[in-house]
């Protein structure tokens, strides 16, 4: 399929599939959209919710994202648990890589911190199916591999699903998937999404999630938080 760089609201750049009319984030800001959906919706709710601002030493979460793509809800999640103390060890799933020639493209690193440059290429420079340290309290694993076979059993606190559009992939986002998210989830452990679909949030509810609807990111009314 036909594939292209835009560049979103916030300046930010994103991939584009041009037969889908699909970006890989927000075209009302790629920035903007992870910070709020998966960074202060996810992971700084889910620090405060097991209250680790109040802990002396680092503590350590795990961390699954559907839909690994440009890298840059990990990228983001690597800076922010330097600033909190916080030891992740993060796993992307993701079934087509993007190429480097497409990543050489996205502005990331200039938008957010141009100091962080180094750190950004060094996502995709590493090995897919392999445990990476990327600094002292990020670490990273890559598999390509579908969302639908993933067995993963209460191995995560939070997951990060990001998934294309129900609009071109619903089954991405059927009830089956959200077993499997289930079930990969620790107890009390937390989903968070873009997304905000009814069908979605029934599903969730139906599985045994507690599901919250939240303010979304620039663009969109609203956002699900789910938790287990």
């Amino acid at each position: 399929m036909k594939r292209k760089i835009i560049t979103t609201a916030d300046g930010s750049k994103t991939i584009q599939i041009e037969d889908w009319n699909e970006q890989y984030h927000s075209k009302h800001g790629a920035i903007q959209e992870a910070q709020h959906v998966f960074i202060k919706e996810g992971l700084i709710h889910y620090r405060n919710l097991i209250n680790i601002e109040c802990q002396a030493e680092a503590v350590g979460i795990s961390i699954l994202e559907i839909g690994f793509g440009t890298g840059l809800n990990a990228f983001l999640t690597a800076i922010e648990s330097e600033r909190i103390n916080l030891n992740i060890n993060y796993v992307g799933v993701e079934a087509y890589p993007v190429d480097d020639t497409e990543i050489s493209q996205l502005n990331y690193a200039q938008e957010i911190n141009s100091e962080k440059s180094d750190l950004f290429k060094k996502f995709h420079a590493t090995q897919w199916e392999t445990v990476n340290t990327i600094t002292n309290t990020f670490q990273l694993t890559k598999r390509q591999q579908f969302f639908s076979d993933i067995t993963d059993v209460e191995q995560f606190d939070l997951i990060y699903f990001d998934a294309f559009g129900a609009r071109v992939q619903p089954e991405l986002w059927a009830k089956a998937i959200f077993q499997i998210m289930y079930n990969a989830l620790k107890p009390n452990g937390v989903l968070v999404t873009y997304a905000a679909i009814g069908s979605v949030k029934r599903a969730m509810k139906e599985l045994g999630f507690t599901v919250e609807r939240l303010k979304g990111p620039p663009g969109k009314r609203h956002m699900l938080r789910a938790t287990k």
